[in-house]
């Protein structure tokens, strides 16, 4: 009986029991996973490995579910430095944010995407943005950045806040925490170049993201000493 083979990341693996681990999977088709891995740390097969594409096949009618079988699906991304913490950073959020068993095909290609692009020599914070912004919105809790929450087209000379309920709003108070126009315009453009583009996305993103990511830290975050 041929197997049910689909492709998959491993995000989080930790030890369980005496030679099997507890791993967090990002499939494409049923999304998040959480299966026990059983001799993960013992014998020739494979290993579970963040940065490595697999094709798996998982067993079980409960949450928690058990790994059938594991294949090599490609070349493990060799992450060094700040690509490396930029990608346990994209781990860590999607851990935390997603909930089991749905399905998440367009992210799961956004991660692929993300993870490929840490490999090479482009800059981590144009892509751990977009990234950020591709999570959001495919979850549900993405917002306009090109119109605020009147409906008015944003002005680069303009100052905006961003709440939950709303999106942006134009302020006309300078306080901190205001994000400049031309900044929130460049990053909707994808114009990474533009001064104020990743300053402002940056602090948007952080904003967004803690929403839903509650009071307790990020391990990753302190990994990078406050750079994601």
């Amino acid at each position: 009986m041929s197997l049910d083979l689909q492709p998959a990341y491993v995000l989080h693996s930790r030890p369980y029991r005496d030679s099997s681990a507890l791993v967090d999977l990002l499939t494409l088709r049923d999304g998040m996973q959480r299966v026990v891995w059983r001799g993960a740390k013992r014998g020739r097969g494979v290993k579970p490995q963040a940065f490595t594409p697999l094709l798996l096949s998982l067993y079980g009618r409960g949450e928690l579910k058990t790994l059938q079988q594991a294949e090599v699906a490609g070349s493990h991304l060799r992450l060094q430095g700040e690509a490396l913490f930029s990608g346990l950073y994209l781990n860590e959020l999607l851990v935390r944010l997603l909930s089991s068993g749905d399905p998440q095909t367009l992210l799961f290609s956004a991660y692929q995407t993300a993870l490929e692009q840490l490999a090479t020599e482009r800059a981590v914070q144009p892509v751990l943005r977009e990234f950020e912004w591709q999570l959001l919105e495919l979850m549900g809790y993405g917002f306009s950045l090109e119109v605020d929450a009147a409906g008015a087209p944003l002005q680069p000379q303009a100052l905006y806040q961003w709440d939950a309920e709303h999106g942006l709003r134009s302020s006309q108070h300078d306080q901190p925490g205001l994000l400049p126009g031309s900044g929130l315009l460049a990053m909707a453009n994808g114009d990474w170049q533009h001064p104020a583009a990743l300053h402002t996305a940056k602090r948007l993103m952080r904003k967004a993201l803690a929403v839903h990511l509650g009071d307790r830290p990020l391990f990753s975050r302190q990994l990078f000493a406050g750079k994601p």
